[in-house]
């Protein structure tokens, strides 16, 4: 199929300029947008109507313009969203977990946006729906559960909801037995909750007034929240606090951490009253995470993965919990170059970890009493797995998940002793899905300085390999996350009209170790972007895909990238999808007053009072860059109640795009002004968001039915 001609498209929205100015080292920034941002944008993330009116003028009129941009694919976002939900069984239920006398699961109903909470007795009876989501949806705009977690008793479950999509969470309590909350209210909170042992308490992390996690509070069940006991507070807004439990149940684990450091604090469980305790005083470019063990050869045992003592790509230790200081841990997994430890966790006699080695994850079972160790591995060339503890500790049950890029999430559970696995569920195609109709594969790119990139690969069977089938090429590559080669029913939409779908394993994250990160990071950082240009002009060379087909994709982070490549290599690409953008980075990393600033200047630098940092990020930032040339078609996409990347920083590169681009191709901006950072909540809402990035990559690369 041929690509479209460019429709006749309405006049553009034109944002008014008024222009300000700031200087730092010696340098004046110019920002003719800077009004996009609202002076009362706090207030605005918690409730959207209080947008100033002007502002919410001019995103309403590029909403507009984006929805008669697009009219010509109306039929076929339709078309799409169809299909996608067709792939969806509608209802679905989690595996069960078992905790005690009773197993916990979610399940949706047919038609259903939101799940429901429920438990089965494991002994056998009826089932209890414990909350409904829908129901407690009903009316609102927005409605995301953020955690569920039930009392270690049973009576209860504390619930965590966001009602604007801006990542601001109210908890409440839920009898189980009479089916009520009870009056317990709990505002201004992070997704989180730890239980003390006899449920007279719940532990949960609490927002500051510049909405980061900052303070560990204790609620009292029928207190008021006014009335809960700080135990925790960080003193430097650079570091970030969250909260978890330890596998064992014994402690809830504080930690203050930002993207290179962290320090951990145990809160005993058992103990109604008990006081945090530092595991390990905080140590620059040392990171630890903690699990516990009542009794390893009779001693009570923290085990704990680091990158401490050079352990780049980390290393897991134990020491005693009474004799916890960093100079009395031990190996256990000692470091191995190149075998990036993901994460672990402990039962009674194991210690079971997720590794990646070649680019390929791997689990990895211990068994505590003699060191004997198995890993469980497969033969496909790309595929996710992920591993779940559960809430038992004293199991031999392992739960873990594998999926590749053509075969469904599958959810398994593997007996530690006998070495034998189950299969407890695999994802449900409705409609139908045939693996062998789809092709992945995993090539290399190399880099401009000689690194080579992994790309993972997808393709109809039918699809041919020439350089002439459209391709869309998805990226991310910051904070050390790696995009996993999983399982996606959306994506088949594309693959079967021909396209070939590739995720670039670029540096900034650690999909070959944490020097993969250290290397797309900071000074570093542009790394990123040539990765992913010689990664698209690999894919386009070996005749993955056509030269002048190619649409690229990326949010959030992975918008930054979008922006950055937009600026670099306009011709390497016929459209951008960027989605939440970071693209106004010089401004937002020189503001500490927004949310993520400080916890974000490992990861980028701080210009603020590093000169050199502020150059880097100047000469990459989208927005600082935007000049007088060709753009590709866009569509960008924005949360007006996003609090990780502002509403602004898409709005005003896009300004800036329309008032200094040389050509005329697609340029449509739509912001959600009752979502934030992930868009529309519902599960079939959410689906026609992807349906209009889909239609808009069909529309500009040119697709069809194969």
């Amino acid at each position: 199929m041929n690509k479209p001609e460019q429709t006749s498209l309405p006049p553009e929205p034109r944002a008014e300029i008024r222009t300000t100015t700031a200087t730092w080292h010696g340098v004046t920034l110019t920002d003719e947008y800077s009004w996009l941002r609202d002076a009362n944008w706090q207030t605005v993330i918690r409730d959207p109507s209080a947008l100033s009116p002007d502002i919410r003028a001019y995103l309403e009129a590029e909403n507009a313009y984006a929805e008669a941009a697009l009219s010509d694919t109306r039929a076929l976002q339709d078309t799409l969203f169809a299909e996608m939900k067709g792939r969806i069984k509608q209802d679905d239920s989690s595996v069960p977990s078992p905790d005690g006398p009773f197993a916990y699961f979610t399940r949706f109903r047919e038609g259903a946006q939101y799940p429901q909470l429920c438990r089965e007795p494991r002994a056998g009876g009826p089932t209890e729906v414990l909350l409904d989501g829908d129901a407690l949806a009903k009316g609102k705009s927005y409605f995301s559960f953020s955690d569920m977690r039930h009392s270690p008793d049973h009576r209860f479950v504390a619930w965590l909801s966001d009602e604007a999509g801006s990542e601001i969470h109210t908890a409440r309590v839920r009898n189980i037995e009479t089916g009520s909350d009870i009056a317990d209210v709990v505002p201004e909170c992070t997704g989180s909750v730890a239980w003390v042992s006899d449920a007279s308490a719940f532990y949960y992390v609490q927002l500051d007034a510049n909405h980061r996690p900052a303070r560990v509070l204790r609620h009292r069940i029928g207190s008021q929240a006014s009335e809960d006991t700080l135990i925790f507070e960080a003193a430097d807004p650079q570091y970030f606090v969250s909260l978890s439990e330890t596998q064992s149940g014994h402690f809830a684990r504080i930690s203050q951490h930002d993207h290179e450091t962290s320090e951990c604090w145990l809160v005993d469980l058992a103990d109604p009253d008990a006081k945090a305790e530092c595991v390990a005083p905080r140590q620059d470019n040392v990171q630890y995470e903690v699990e516990h063990h009542p009794a390893i050869s009779g001693v009570e045992t923290l085990v704990i993965r680091t990158n401490a003592d050079g352990a780049e790509d980390f290393k897991i230790v134990t020491c005693p919990l009474d004799a916890r200081a960093r100079a009395n841990w031990r190996d256990l997994v000692a470091h191995q170059q190149g075998v990036f430890i993901l994460s672990f966790t402990v039962f009674a006699d194991w210690m079971i970890r997720l590794e990646r080695a070649d680019g390929l994850p791997r689990i990895v079972a211990r068994r505590l009493s003699d060191g004997e160790e198995h890993s469980i591995a497969f033969p496909e060339e790309a595929y996710s797995l992920g591993m779940s503890g559960g809430y038992e500790f004293d199991t031999t049950m392992l739960r873990f998940t594998y999926a590749s890029m053509t075969t469904p999430n599958e959810v398994w559970d593997y007996e530690l002793v006998s070495r034998t696995r189950v299969m407890r569920k695999r994802q449900e195609i409705p409609s139908g899905h045939d693996p062998a109709n789809y092709i992945t594969r995993r090539v290399v790119a190399k880099a401009s300085d000689g690194a080579l990139i992994p790309i993972s690969i997808l393709h109809h069977k039918n699809t041919k390999i020439d350089g002439t089938a459209p391709g869309f090429v998805y990226g991310y590559g910051s904070y050390g996350i790696s995009i996993p080669a999983s399982f996606s029913g959306n994506r088949l939409s594309l693959v079967d009209r021909g396209f070939v779908f590739a995720i670039a394993h670029i540096r900034g994250g650690t999909d070959k170790g944490w020097h993969w990160y250290r290397e797309g990071k900071l000074a570093s950082k542009p790394n990123t972007f040539s990765d992913f240009i010689a990664a698209t002009e690999f894919l386009i060379q070996e005749k993955w895909m056509a030269r002048d087909r190619v649409v690229a994709q990326g949010g959030s982070a992975g918008g930054l990238l979008m922006g950055a490549i937009a600026n670099a290599r306009p011709d390497l690409y016929a459209g951008l999808i960027a989605e939440v953008p970071f693209v106004d980075a010089l401004n937002t990393i020189l503001d500490e007053t927004l949310p993520l600033t400080p916890p974000e200047w490992p990861e980028w630098g701080n210009p603020v009072t590093d000169e050199k940092a502020f150059h880097t990020i100047r000469s990459y930032s989208p927005y600082d860059n935007v000049r007088a040339q060709d753009y590709p078609a866009m569509l960008v996409k924005a949360g007006l109640t996003d609090p990780r990347v502002t509403y602004w920083e898409p709005a005003k590169w896009v300004a800036r795009l329309r008032a200094l681009r040389t050509n005329r191709k697609l340029l449509a901006f739509h912001t959600v002004l009752d979502a934030g950072h992930g868009g529309a909540s519902g599960r079939f809402d959410h689906l026609k968001e992807v349906a209009q990035a889909y239609a808009f990559a069909i529309k500009i690369a040119g697709a069809g039915k194969l």
